[in-house]
């Protein structure tokens, strides 16, 4: 049986999840969908090479790997005595029995021929799937916290000009005693995605175990049934508040009941009273929904003692794990390659990191004043955040002027390539290499132009780059926009040519001002 290679993210976060969350192992398999057997191995071999959390400066991907994971243990099975599920099933139905005791007395009646751990579990569970089994859930207390959106939306619309603009509204429930936030805001974007999960922690006044949001965009980025990826920006924020994020699996509403139901309760309990009301701005729309919210927290269960504040301050919120010190920022987080001139880009706008790194792949932190770049976890590169389009930003820790990767491409050898073609052509490569602060910010607009002689062929280039050196237009948008509209083949002008006599004012097909009495 072949064991499945875990990633390196979902080993730091067993980590993470293990020595900062201090979540017992039962608890990280379910927040991973790993098994106890997966869990248990790699905290072992973490134990002995030393490894906590965080890890320790100067650790890199590559060595945590070759200390966690250094081989694949690969072994066949035979014909294995298969468990018998049923009773299984019905044995755990027992207050005290737990899968580990059941296994063990199925590898005793069948020894040498029985499945290990970790795969009986496996079988098990798609057993229990295939049953469509209906089990009502139970919540512990400061356990889990529930987040969706309503799907109806709250109208606000512009005094000025009377334009309507659709504010979407995010629910938060606790699992145990259902206390309920929620908040306009004008998307379900990452920011305001992330931005309603601070405010209602702040709301909260604590941290949950687990967060269990459905598969939206914001919050996964590939959707899985049995192993989805969160969104990097997510990932951070679960990180900064060390608190695990389960997504729901797909098609599956139960396994966010309490959302599904919060949901309703709040189109029903608030939106709905809220539908006659005419609101301009969004802050009068949270004032709305914070007042009936109170309201509705306060209001008698009608089945249990109790509302959802008292059940609150009896159950949830002495469970709940205290707020770190500071709330977390909002960073975007993306992937990007390094260019041969060292940079990266985000937003239009270029960031330098250092020169080893050309054509390898990092990841961007974009906050509000800040863009960090990481490469294989480890910051590399720290500068101000530029809000337009345009330009580099660039540390000159990070140039080089003798390297072999950043020698392939030089100003010389670009110039060379542009005098094989023709002196005007020479004349725009000089220029991007020249009006730039470092040479390098000029490598890919010179690169765009080698790219337009292969698909036009030099001597269109050649003619075009002759039309954008009279136009006085020689960047590479000019120069594409005039071969893409074929204008370098319309003759240039001629100086020394007189033009044409202008026709004279007084002409037969000049009909007049008085035509038109």
């Amino acid at each position: 049986m072949t064991t499945k290679r875990v990633t390196m993210s979902k080993l730091k976060e067993i980590l993470r999840l293990k020595y900062d969350a201090q979540l017992s192992q039962r608890q990280i398999a379910r927040c991973l969908n790993l098994s106890i057997g997966v869990i248990s191995k790699y905290l072992q071999r973490a134990e002995a090479a030393g490894l906590s959390w965080p890890l320790p400066d100067g650790v890199s991907e590559a060595e945590l790997e070759a200390q966690l994971q250094p081989g694949r243990c690969r072994s066949t099975s035979a014909d294995l005595a298969e468990p018998d599920f049923p009773a299984i099933e019905q044995e755990l139905k027992r207050k005290g029995m737990t899968r580990q005791l059941l296994w063990e007395e199925y590898a005793e009646a069948h020894p040498g021929n029985h499945y290990c751990y970790s795969r009986f579990t496996v079988l098990f569970r798609r057993w229990r799937q295939a049953q469509q089994l209906s089990m009502r859930q139970t919540h512990q207390a400061g356990e889990k916290l529930f987040v969706d959106y309503c799907g109806p939306t709250l109208a606000v619309v512009n005094p000025d000009t009377g334009e309507i603009r659709s504010a979407q509204v995010f629910v938060a429930v606790l699992g145990a005693s259902s206390y309920t936030f929620a908040e306009a805001t004008w998307t379900q974007g990452l920011p305001d995605w992330i931005g309603s999960h601070v405010r209602a922690l702040e709301f909260y006044g604590g941290v949950p175990d687990v967060v269990v949001p459905d598969n939206l965009k914001s919050a996964v980025s590939k959707a899985c049934r049995y192993d989805p990826e969160l969104n990097p920006s997510y990932q951070q924020w679960a990180e900064h508040y060390g608190v695990a994020v389960v997504p729901a699996r797909p098609y599956k509403p139960k396994d966010k009941s309490k959302a599904e139901v919060g949901v309703q309760i709040v189109e029903r309990w608030i939106m709905m009273r809220l539908r006659h009301h005419t609101f301009h701005t969004l802050a009068a729309v949270n004032q709305a929904i914070r007042s009936l919210l109170d309201e509705l927290n306060r209001r008698p269960f009608k089945k249990r003692p109790g509302s959802r504040v008292t059940q609150f301050e009896q159950l949830d919120k002495p469970a709940l794990a205290p707020l770190p010190e500071t709330p977390y920022q909002y960073r975007h987080i993306k992937k990007a390659r390094v260019h041969l001139d060292y940079h990266v880009e985000y937003e239009g706008h270029y960031y330098s990191v250092p020169y080893q790194l050309v054509k390898e792949e990092v990841m961007v932190h974009a906050g509000e004043t800040t863009l960090a770049v990481f490469h294989q976890g480890r910051q590399v590169a720290l500068h101000p955040r530029a809000h337009h389009a345009g330009g580099h930003t660039t540390d000159s820790q990070h140039m080089a002027k003798a390297h072999r990767k950043h020698q392939e491409w030089s100003p010389q050898r670009f110039l060379n390539w542009a005098g094989s073609i023709g002196p005007h052509t020479h004349t725009v490569i000089q220029y991007q290499l020249e009006s730039r602060r470092h040479p390098e910010h000029g490598y890919r607009a010179c690169l765009g132009l080698l790219h337009l002689s292969k698909k036009y062929g030099k001597t269109r280039l050649e003619a075009a780059c002759h039309r954008a050196t009279q136009i006085g237009g020689m960047h590479y948008k000019n120069i594409a926009a005039i071969l893409s509209n074929s204008m370098d083949k319309v003759p240039l002008d001629n100086p020394s040519t007189p033009r044409q006599t202008p026709l004279p004012l007084a002409h037969d097909n000049v009909r007049g001002s008085e035509y038109y009495h």
